[in-house]
């Protein structure tokens, strides 16, 4: 992975840290549906969380039947990369890794609406690959990789695209410290990335009043199409098949799914990120929401009115996941591609320190 750039503002020295105090390092991510911030310093464990920022820009809205960003797009997601990079400025964070995904892959005018980021924020956005965002989203969910199991299926359902990424959990790998990490060298033994997201899917199939079994159907065979094809990971099947792997879900979609399931009163991330989900459980929650109007849904509260005509395309995904792939535990991750990124500037940083202390021992 390349290094990531120092944050706006940040000097040589990182800004104006007072001594002793921990450098920030900070991971924004700026997809289809949502761009989000996360503020951390590095900890034995890894790291500890100082800020995070979400907001939902529907940056990939309309994208699918145009094949460009929209101005109102562009303009919701600018408003939201400029509080963030205030953000970075106040923390005087001193790496920062900025990403965009599938919407700026995708977009015809992409290139130019990140140049116009550059402009106006001061961050300087890297589209990265499917495939390294299928790595860092394995690296973001390694603390609930289930050591017991042989393998694990980790899902990364975005707004413009899906990422699957098959891990032997057997195979070593998983266990590097901090300062020694990097998502090249994960053992995910095989990778695929489709071009359908919670957003994409949901335009492609909008729905009427109230979602029904033929609909939804359609959905799920839609995406079952996109995955079956995919043979690499076909020597992993026996695994699947034994029960001896599990699912891991990270998305917007995914948590909403289990906040349901929970009944919460409000989102509450402590209490919806790690927990496990049986293929009934799951099956039940799509049903629970399959009987509600878009109406009720956006009156759930941890759905909401940006959630709404999304969450049924997220559980279409899951399901088409499962049925290709059947486990009978899925693991929900409020997690996912910042938290990969973070373990990954923090190795860069040490990495950087351990060879300044050679060079000074020398």
């Amino acid at each position: 992975m390349d290094e990531a750039p120092r944050a706006p503002g940040a000097s040589r020295r990182g800004g104006e840290r007072s001594v002793g105090e921990p450098p920030c390092y900070a991971a924004l991510d700026l997809g289809t549906n949502n761009c989000r911030l996360l503020i951390a310093t590095p900890s034995p464990a890894g790291f500890k969380v100082v800020e995070a920022y979400s907001r939902i820009v529907r940056l990939g809205e309309g994208l699918s039947q145009s094949g460009r960003l929209s101005e109102y797009a562009m303009d919701r997601a600018l408003q939201a990369l400029k509080v963030s990079a205030e953000k970075v400025r106040r923390r005087r964070v001193v790496r920062l890794k900025a990403i965009a995904t599938q919407a700026c892959r995708s977009a015809a005018n992409g290139a130019e609406f990140i140049a116009r980021v550059a402009r106006e924020t001061g961050l300087k956005l890297q589209v990265i690959t499917p495939h390294e965002e299928a790595q860092l989203s394995v690296a973001g969910c390694l603390n609930l990789l289930d050591r017991g199991a042989e393998a694990a299926l980790v899902v990364d359902v975005g707004g413009g695209s899906t990422e699957l990424s098959w891990v032997d959990l057997k195979g070593g790998g998983l266990d590097e410290p901090p300062g020694r990490f990097a998502p090249g060298r994960l053992p995910i033994k095989a990778w695929l990335s489709i071009p359908i997201g919670v957003v994409t899917l949901a335009e492609r199939f909008p729905e009427g009043e109230q979602g029904n079994e033929a609909w939804f159907r359609v959905m799920v065979n839609t995406v079952k199409a996109e995955i079956a094809a995919f043979q690499r990971a076909d020597p992993m099947r026996p695994i699947f098949e034994a029960d001896r792997a599990h699912l891991i879900g990270t998305s917007g979609a995914i948590t909403s799914l289990a906040g349901l399931h929970l009944s919460l009163r409000r989102y509450d991330r402590s209490r919806v990120d790690g927990i496990w989900m049986s293929r009934e459980e799951c099956d039940a929650a799509a049903q629970r929401l399959l009987s509600l109007t878009p109406r009720e849904r956006a009156e759930q509260p941890c759905i909401g009115p940006d959630r709404a005509d999304l969450v049924l395309a997220g559980a279409a995904i899951l399901q088409a996941v499962q049925e290709l792939w059947p486990c009978s535990r899925v693991r929900v991750a409020d997690r996912g591609l910042r938290e990969g990124i973070l373990l990954s500037l923090m190795s860069q940083g040490s990495g950087r320190r351990r060879r300044r202390r050679r060079r000074a021992r020398s």
